[in-house]
């Protein structure tokens, strides 16, 4: 059994992400002493600002994740990993090698090969997605009980085709093959689902805050895809992980969801609250139609073939740390992550 000291500092990469910088406010909430990496030291501020308001300690590191020597002063007397840094990109994307699978491939492997070289880690928390567990949605007519559990792996994405959740699979798999050569440190597998909620930071390019953005500036006002996603609430997210850092019986992959829910439920659920002060979209454009504009959308007709008007249903008891998780209700989730966009100026 691991034992974990709570006086050691915990490592989280891509610190000014968007879920790690809730792991990292939820650490600092505990008095936990956190380094964490970021690409640069621009608009970063909220993250000095935790560290004002909490017990814990906040030392940020500049870590460029293809550089596989950059990780050893942020990783220096760690014994738990957070590995979060990675690109999420979807809809087009002009080179995918570059610009998705290299960064969470490799960056993937020089995480892990850093935690080999400091002898103090004991365990590697790697944020993965269900993404690695399936492609397109119409593989639930295949997997039994049409349930995705995770025993399921996606066979599916490639370069070409959802190159993001292609990158998300190559790098989990790349880490399980690690780390079954070493003996140095257990790994944990988070597989969240789409995540939603508010944001610790004003960023935007995160492609989650985008979509809700786009929700409610007029963008899908004529409509939008039946595409079936599981949900998790950002914060939800974040505490699987911190809950990991400190409980020694978690392991394999989890699947963080609190349900599924199509585009047109998250309008609806903005629409109910919020009236029609913003141009929510009313409709779900039907099959044909959003497979003629596929362009229009960022999507490829092949992923609008495997994708649109199949409803997904994901285990979300899938994994150790699963089975004590209560979920924020996605209607929490959806307004306040819409709340906090208001009050940023987003729209």
């Amino acid at each position: 059994m691991l034992d974990f000291d709570k006086k050691k500092p915990v490592l989280v990469t891509g610190g000014s992400g968007y879920l790690a910088s809730w792991i990292i406010k939820l650490l600092l909430d505990e008095n936990v002493s956190v380094h964490t990496t970021v690409r640069d030291f621009v608009n970063i501020d909220y993250l000095t600002e935790m560290k004002k308001s909490s017990g814990g300690n906040l030392k940020i590191f500049k870590a460029n994740i293809l550089d596989p020597d950059a990780f050893d002063e942020a990783m220096e007397n760690c014994e738990v990993v957070i590995h979060t840094a990675s690109p999420f990109l979807v809809g087009e994307i002009s080179n995918p090698n570059d610009e998705l699978v290299r960064p969470a491939k490799e960056g993937t492997i020089n995480i892990l090969e850093t935690a080999s070289r400091i002898l103090t880690v004991k365990r590697v928390i790697l944020t993965s997605s269900v993404s690695a567990i399936y492609g397109d949605a119409i593989e639930i007519l295949s997997v039994p009980d049409f349930i995705f559990t995770g025993k399921e792996w996606n066979v599916t994405s490639n370069f070409s085709h959802y190159p993001y959740a292609y990158s998300k699979t190559l790098a989990e798999m790349e880490a399980w093959s690690f780390y079954k050569k070493q003996t140095q440190w257990d790994m944990v597998v988070m597989n969240p689902g789409w995540i939603l909620g508010p944001s610790l930071s004003k960023r935007k390019d995160s492609t989650s805050i985008k979509i809700m953005i786009q929700l409610g500036n007029g963008t899908y006002k004529n409509g939008v895809p039946e595409i079936w996603y599981p949900i998790v609430d950002v914060r939800d997210a974040a505490y699987a992980h911190v809950k990991a850092v400190f409980t020694p019986s978690v392991a394999g992959r989890n699947i963080l969801a609190a349900t599924e829910a199509r585009i047109i439920d998250i309008a609806n659920i903005l629409r109910n609250h919020f009236g029609d002060s913003y141009p929510f979209p009313r409709w779900q454009i039907p099959k044909p139609l959003i497979w003629l504009m596929a362009h229009k959308y960022g999507f490829t007709r092949k992923y609008v073939q495997r994708n649109v008007g199949y409803k997904i249903k994901v285990d979300n008891l899938s994994g150790s740390i699963c089975m004590n998780m209560l979920y924020r209700p996605i209607e929490h989730t959806v307004i306040e992550h819409f709340q906090q966009i208001l009050a940023d100026q987003l729209i």
